[in-house]
């Protein structure tokens, strides 16, 4: 496997998750609590395991393919 492409493809992953989540907790916390509040702790979890992850499935993928 490629090391530099599957950092690449974590950062990818990661920044879209994390970005993604971010809007997420922050538009939940609005509209169900009325406070404005970002759940830092949850979105770096779910960043960090779904930028691990989804490279990886796509590898296993990509190899079953060819």
């Amino acid at each position: 496997m490629n090391i530099k492409r599957y950092a690449i493809d974590f950062v990818v992953v990661f920044a879209i998750v994390l970005v993604v989540n971010l809007i997420v907790t922050f538009l939940y916390s609005l509209i169900f609590h009325g406070l404005g509040v970002i759940d830092w702790e949850t979105a770096f979890h779910f960043a960090i395991t779904l930028g691990i992850i989804l490279p990886w499935v796509r590898r296993q993928g990509k190899k079953e393919g060819e």
